[in-house]
């Protein structure tokens, strides 16, 4: 459960690092929310739910599934779906892969997987 751990909170990491790293980019794209802002909350829960791993509980792991599930959705989505704005969020199309957005992406489903198989494993084990 420890590696499936470990490679859950690197997956968050690396997201989260990505993210803010490409936040400043996106700055002046949104009225009320600008798509910058959405970049760092989630660069900040990826690694909000990658410490909580820490805790070695399930609850972290579900956490951990959760953030990283999230994250996957909403960049594969950005390619392929025009998500219109909803509210204050502002429109989230940009149909183009580029290495740090597949880099983010690969991560957050390779830390969806090993979070799920954490959980698996601690169901198993009760």
């Amino acid at each position: 459960m420890l590696v499936l751990r470990l490679l859950a909170a690197v997956g968050l990491v690396v997201s989260a690092v990505v993210h803010l790293d490409l936040a400043g980019t996106y700055d002046g794209i949104g009225e009320q929310i600008r798509v910058g802002d959405l970049f760092r909350a989630q660069g900040v829960t990826g690694l909000l739910a990658a410490a909580a791993l820490v805790l070695r509980r399930p609850l972290a792991d579900a956490l951990a599934l959760l953030v990283a599930l999230a994250s996957t959705a909403a960049v594969v989505s950005s390619v392929y779906v025009r998500i219109p704005p909803l509210g204050p969020l502002p429109e989230l199309f940009e149909p183009v892969w580029y290495d740090q957005k597949s880099l983010s992406a690969a991560a957050t489903a390779l830390a969806a997987l090993a979070a799920a198989g954490a959980l698996l494993l601690y169901r198993r084990a009760r």
